[in-house]
């Protein structure tokens, strides 16, 4: 969480980067603290801390204490360890597993509901209009992309997905306002998609950015589903990355078809028995 609102801190108003200034000081003193007292330290008005936490991608002040508590005394103590040329068999098991369960919690401590609430506003918004929505990725986040396509379509959402880069341009070049297009990017620094996302944002799409904080494609969609974490991109193939998008977009579709409700299980029986005798018995 603290790396998250490092990473955060450049983006931010010159008001709010002295109330994060102050969290990182002693984010134990911080959780404790009434709003009066934090907006005095940090010299800001109280109104001010509270879009502080909504900038950094939390519901407001209350969600932030919590989260940040959780992450600073109980927490989840992570440590990325990477995997080395000499090492056997039996280290790379534990190292890949160790480091994938430690980045889910962490993102369990770390994840704005809010955050993603507004993103499922934004599909189901868009499903129940019969509009586009459209999954963007180029490289392992482009196979992320095709995931998305595979549960969406599953429920019924009439949805795409893209990995070519003129083809995503294409697409956003014909999106308009209702259309939904997700984008999915590990470094947030992919120039086709970012080229995309500011041409669908510019016809009125709404944009729902999955990428590390602080990157260039997190502040250039409508909401921004934080996917942080401490690997490297030189390095063999993102591997934490690639499951924690593949989680938010799980946490997406299982919301979504919440929201679609009781309708949604007729079509997923019919569907089931329709593809029983594509199986042996």
């Amino acid at each position: 969480m603290l790396d998250r609102i490092k990473a955060c801190l450049p983006s931010l108003a010159p008001a709010e980067q002295r109330v994060g200034k102050l969290v990182l000081a002693d984010p134990r003193a911080f959780a404790n603290l009434p709003i009066t007292e934090l907006a005095d330290r940090a010299h800001v008005s109280k109104p001010t801390v509270v879009r502080f936490c909504r900038s950094v991608g939390y519901d407001g002040l209350s969600d932030f204490k919590l989260k940040l508590a959780g992450s600073v005394s109980e927490g989840v103590p992570f440590v990325h360890r990477s995997v080395d040329v000499d090492d056997k068999t039996a280290d790379v098991l534990v190292k890949v597993i160790d480091n994938t369960v430690a980045a889910f919690l962490k993102y369990r401590n770390d994840a704005s509901s809010f955050a993603v609430q507004k993103a499922t506003d934004a599909l189901a918004a868009a499903s129940s209009n019969s509009r586009r929505i459209e999954f963007f990725g180029v490289g392992n986040s482009g196979i992320v992309a095709q995931d998305a396509q595979h549960k969406f379509f599953r429920l019924g959402v009439n949805t795409v997905a893209y990995s070519d880069g003129h083809m995503q341009v294409m697409s956003a070049s014909m999106m308009g306002p209702g259309d939904c297009v997700v984008v999915i990017s590990n470094s947030g620094r992919t120039r086709d998609l970012m080229d995309a996302c500011d041409i669908a944002r510019k016809n009125g799409a709404t944009t729902i950015v999955i990428t590390a904080s602080g990157s260039p494609l997190a502040s250039a969609g409508h909401i921004h589903l934080a996917a942080d974490h401490p690997e490297g991109y030189d390095r063999y193939s993102p591997m934490v990355s690639r499951l924690l998008h593949l989680m938010i977009i799980d946490i997406l579709a299982t919301c979504l078809a919440l929201r679609i409700g009781g309708k949604l299980q007729p079509l997923l029986k019919e569907m089931k028995n329709n593809l029983r005798n594509k199986r042996y018995a």
